[in-house]
């Protein structure tokens, strides 16, 4: 199963992946990314391609 991996050093939270995938990633009220299993993979990668800084990755 496809997972995304958040590398937490250069997250800064900007929502980008958030906007193109909700249901998938959601920034808590501290600004820390949160995953939820995935349920349309084709918008996860998405916004795993969004991401400004890169700090999304997806692994099978």
């Amino acid at each position: 199963m496809t997972r995304v991996e958040v590398d937490r050093e250069v997250c800064m939270g900007a929502g980008v992946c958030e906007m193109e995938a909700p249901e998938v990633f959601e920034l808590d009220a501290d600004g820390v990314l949160q995953v939820h299993e995935p349920t349309d993979l084709a918008a996860m990668g998405t916004a795993v391609r969004a991401c400004p800084t890169g700090a999304l990755q997806l692994i099978d």
